[in-house]
């Protein structure tokens, strides 16, 4: 399984909603193999990949926590705590440009692992921002569609400038 390339900004992929995943067969796990081989590359070394960012519309996510990547499939969030916190938030797929981004403090996440078991917990504070960012992706959402126009014009300009040179 070798590292994918991560689709950037523009690629319409980025802007579906993924599949739920019905069954966790050899096609989810080498998937998940794919995310995590990408994600943990050298060259990227990210905290999370959504499998639309490697163009695969399957409602998978990966996330380090701990120092270890761990698969979440078919991940639901219902948001605990009404207040939102902003904070510097980038996104491989938008050239890691980082930006203040509002998020809800504290989540409750509900996925499946990679054997197929329920699994459920809070995060709060930066884990909850990683789910709901990768999760977000899952929806065809992006960071940029959090910002303020005033913002979003800065932060385009920004990937306008990365992606030229």
């Amino acid at each position: 399984m070798a590292a994918k390339k991560i689709r950037k900004i523009g690629d319409p992929v980025l802007r579906e909603r993924c599949r739920e995943v019905e069954f966790i067969d050899k096609s989810v796990k080498a998937l998940i193999k794919d995310m995590i081989n990408t994600v943990s590359d050298k060259s990227v070394l990210g905290i999370g990949l959504a499998a639309c960012q490697i163009g695969v519309l399957k409602r998978v996510i990966v996330v380090n926590l701990n120092g270890k990547y761990e698969a979440y499939i078919n991940p639901e969030i219902k948001i605990l705590d009404n207040e939102k916190i902003a904070e510097e938030e980038g996104c491989l797929s938008l050239y890691s440009i980082k930006t203040l981004v509002e998020r809800p403090k504290k989540i409750l996440l509900r996925a499946l692992n990679i054997r197929g078991e329920k699994i459920e917990f809070e995060a709060d504070d930066i884990i909850a921002r990683i789910f709901l960012h990768e999760i977000d992706h899952l929806d065809g959402t992006l960071l940029i569609d959090h910002l303020k126009p005033g913002q979003r014009k800065e932060f385009l300009s920004k990937i306008t400038g990365e992606m030229i040179s």
